[in-house]
């Protein structure tokens, strides 16, 4: 059973936030607080719940997915602007924090000395967490690394720090933490910051600042700091037991507390559940739904078995012989991440809803509806389940993690774990460090050991993998990420730090394969039971490509090079006068000083 220490509801302090507009409301906490252990650690899991990240549910900014048409961000189309929208900078968390570590250096005398750095350093991971999120997004940001007196108003109003700045404060303040938390907690305090933690973090901050975003002149001594610490953390968790899950990929997320396991947000139902409404089909789902449907490029992203890439020309799908034996070869010997991540129609979708009973696929396959002489689609899954609700719009949504156990009324109540980071991301990290370095050798190594485990074919050794310079090598690192951690909330932040808009406008619009019937005849006696893998069931379908799920001339992919950093918003520059906007958004800092 899991045993949740992150218990939300503790919270014993009022307490008001110094952030950048500097309106504290705050009522002081009690006094006796810091003379109380439990106490003291209601305050620690307070920052917990406050700042740990679970499930990602939107990937309408990237090339995974999309939710409903139309509702592509702003900032993917181009149209972000910085009159009406920017980053507001929120320092909340960092108050509290920060009120925290002052509280344990200069009050606290209850807790031993070990009891107090291992607070401090899960409160300092917390901090370096924080400002890293308001960096990435940004650029340099006011360190406030102490509590702040609301009455001396003057001081409230401080100046950004440089970017270079604030990394370094990031890092030392991860530095300290792992000097201060342990190699491993016990079952009862499973889920909160450990070394390992601390020690995957600063490598992934570090591999940001060395990625072109940070570091347009490639500045070598970047990515060998990032190299070391990518290595350490590597070397380190293999050393406390932690490395590549050993079972098949999808039970990633359901053998809970397994060795790939790094960082983690534990959900339980009652006390802490997961609501996966969103991400379901709207016909197995309530309220919001339809989340996360995957989209042609995350689809075509999976090798096949032998790791090789899967080819599509769609001028060539109307040739029935071709449209048939691409439809084989993309359902069938692919890279077994590929069904573990993404659910396609005509297969098992992984519920106990009752609609499906009696071993029924998920049949959200389309047919053809002409109305007004023009071609419509319809979706299956309304004559399967007698329904005019529809299957969405893509008709693939997202596979991996999703709770086999939900039924529509219990959607609320999911309890799979948020794994944050994992060991396979350390690993990644490390790997794209060595082949900047050169290290090429090494970086093939990662690539292999992440194929490997997924099930791809050795063949010779290689696992379907042909690349041997550096620059072919960083883009088989863009693809196996982007299936790796697809639906994990990396790709979006992947693609700015490497600068590569060029992927997202390239591809223009979210366009779909939808397999469809050819003989809406064949409906009535439909045996929805069978299932793609069966030959003489995809027989009966075909592939129609769908240039724009969007099916407007406004929502596609835009973006500006020039934006790679957010713009702040102008209530904070108003508010504080001291506050620069960034150059691109035209104010007068740089972010990449």
């Amino acid at each position: 059973m899991k045993k949740n220490i992150l218990l939300l509801g503790l919270l014993l302090l009022g307490m008001g936030s110094c952030s950048l507009d500097y309106e504290n409301t705050g009522a002081i906490s009690p006094d006796n607080v810091w003379s109380n252990k439990i106490m003291i650690d209601g305050f620690l899991n307070d920052i917990y719940g406050r700042m740990n990240p679970e499930w990602p549910r939107n990937a309408n900014n990237t090339d995974e997915g999309m939710n409903l048409p139309g509702q592509m961000s702003d900032f993917a189309r181009g149209i972000y602007t910085v009159e009406g929208q920017g980053q507001k900078l929120d320092y909340g968390n960092i108050d509290k924090i920060n009120f925290f570590l002052d509280k344990l250096d200069n009050e606290v005398t209850v807790l031993d000395e070990t009891e107090k750095k291992q607070m401090k350093g899960q409160a300092l991971f917390w901090r370096a967490w924080d400002y890293f999120g308001k960096v990435n997004t940004v650029g340099g940001v006011p360190l406030i690394l102490h509590f702040q007196n609301i009455q001396d108003i003057p001081s409230l109003f401080v100046s950004r720090n440089s970017t270079s700045e604030c990394f370094d404060q990031i890092v030392k303040d991860l530095d300290e933490a792992i000097s201060y938390l342990p190699d491993s907690w016990g079952a009862d305090d499973y889920g909160r910051i450990d070394k390992g933690a601390a020690m995957a973090l600063k490598g992934r901050i570090l591999l940001y600042y060395a990625s072109p975003m940070f570091n347009p002149n490639n500045d070598a001594t970047r990515w060998q700091t990032a190299y070391k610490a990518n290595k350490d953390a590597v070397d380190f968790l293999k050393s406390v037991g932690k490395g590549l899950y050993e079972g098949k990929f999808e039970d990633i997320w359901y053998d809970e507390q397994n060795c790939e396991v790094i960082m983690v947000n534990q959900f339980y139902y009652p006390d802490h559940p997961l609501d996966q409404k969103n991400i379901r089909p709207q016909p197995l789902s309530r309220d919001g739904a339809d989340d996360n449907q995957a989209i042609l490029s995350l689809l075509m992203a999976y090798p096949k078995i032998d790791g090789s890439k899967l080819e599509l020309d769609v001028n060539r799908l109307s040739d029935p012989a071709y449209n048939e034996q691409f439809m084989t070869d993309f359902y069938t010997n692919r890279d077994p991440r590929f069904h573990a991540t993404i659910f396609c129609p005509g297969t098992v979708y992984p519920t106990k809803e009752s609609l499906l009973n009696g071993g029924k696929r998920y049949w959200n396959t389309w047919k053809i509806v002409p109305i007004d002489g023009d071609i419509m689609y319809g979706s299956m899954i309304d004559d399967e389940l007698d329904t005019n609700i529809g299957g969405g719009k893509s008709g693939y949504f997202q596979k991996k993690g999703v709770d086999i156990n939900l039924t529509k009324a219990t959607i609320d109540q999911a309890e799979t774990d948020w794994i944050e980071i994992r060991f396979a991301e350390v690993l990644m990290n490390y790997g794209e460090c060595a082949n900047e370095l050169g290290k090429t050798d090494e970086a093939l190594d990662v690539l292999y050991q992440i194929r490997k485990r997924a099930g791809i074919l050795s063949g010779t050794g290689h696992y379907g993998i042909t690349a041997t310079s550096q620059k072919d090598i960083r883009e088989v690192y863009v693809n196996e990420r982007f299936i790796e951690f697809a639906y994990e909330g990396r790709r979006w932040n992947d693609l700015r730090r490497w600068k590569r808009y060029d992927i997202l406008n390239k591809m223009k619009h979210r366009s779909i394969l939808y397999p469809v019937i050819k003989d809406n005849a064949n409906i009535e006696n439909f045996d929805w039971t069978s299932d793609m893998s069966d030959p003489a069931v995809r027989k009966m379908f075909r592939f129609d490509y769908i240039e724009n799920l969007d099916r407007t001339e406004t929502d596609f992919f835009n973006l500006n090079e020039k934006y790679m950093f957010y713009p702040i918003h102008k209530e904070v520059i108003d508010r504080n006068s001291k506050i620069e906007q960034n150059k691109e958004w035209g104010g007068t800092f740089d972010p990449l000083n």
